[in-house]
């Protein structure tokens, strides 16, 4: 995907998350985030779209903690609504070859990364949404794939927690797009990679959609993968932090 093909679902996810939490109400608990109510979801993802975007805006260089925001519940929602505006603009508005502060060795420069990274918070935050709501959660099979990919090679090597005896291996394949990924974890730091092949001691197999809201902990993998194990010890390990 492109930086501007990220921006747009930052914009469109954001206003999925809005119109779902309009129609559920603040304090429909979301199944997906045990704990949380609609407003706690709105809170966060408002408060994140914040954090990232000064990034950007300021040209910051180095780490800085996310403000504790607070919000009452009457204009929460198009306070969250200004925010998604906000970063959507400074996004946009910013050069390409931005230097700003990045947690993931993944981008070239601050734009795509940020731009990336808010398109999947976004995303995810906008099906946890739609499950508060009662309502489907349809995502474009380009997108998913670039938030599996996002997450395995991105996010997974960072933590430590996805571990085993012996050194193993799945093959992660979305067969809509024809991507597939190599995740090897044993006992030290995990690791995944885009691959055309490769053999595995097992896999997980689905659309990229699937994947994503599995990967992400989002849905169950039932029929995506014979490897109960792995699928119980991602579940527990594997947390975006």
């Amino acid at each position: 995907m492109e930086t501007r093909e990220w921006i747009a679902a930052v914009g469109g996810q954001g206003e999925r998350l809005a119109a779902a939490a309009e129609r559920s109400g603040l304090d429909a608990p979301v199944p997906t985030c045990p704990d949380w109510a609609v407003r706690d979801l709105l809170l966060h993802t408002g408060s994140i779209h914040r954090w990232a975007g000064a990034f950007v805006a300021q040209a910051l260089t180095e780490p800085r903690d996310i403000d504790d925001l607070t919000q009452t519940d009457e204009g929460l929602i198009e306070w969250f609504r200004d925010g998604v505006a906000e970063l959507v603009h400074v996004l946009t508005a910013a050069p390409a070859d931005l230097d700003c502060w990045q947690f993931m060795g993944t981008a070239p420069s601050g734009v795509p990364f940020w731009a990336r990274r808010q398109a999947h918070e976004t995303t995810i935050h906008s099906v946890d949404a739609e499950a508060a709501a009662g309502l489907p959660s349809p995502i474009p099979s380009s997108l998913a794939a670039d938030g599996v990919d996002e997450l395995l090679c991105g996010f997974l090597p960072r933590g430590r927690r996805l571990r085993a005896d012996e050194e193993r291996s799945v093959l992660v394949s979305a067969t809509d797009t024809g991507d597939h990924w190599l995740v090897t974890y044993g006992p030290d730091r995990p690791t995944g990679k885009r691959v055309t092949a490769a053999e595995a001691d097992s896999a997980i197999a689905g659309t990229a959609e699937e994947l994503y809201l599995a990967l992400w902990n989002r849905r169950p993998w039932h029929g995506l993968t014979a490897d109960d194990e792995l699928a119980a010890l991602w579940a527990d390990s594997v947390r975006v932090r």
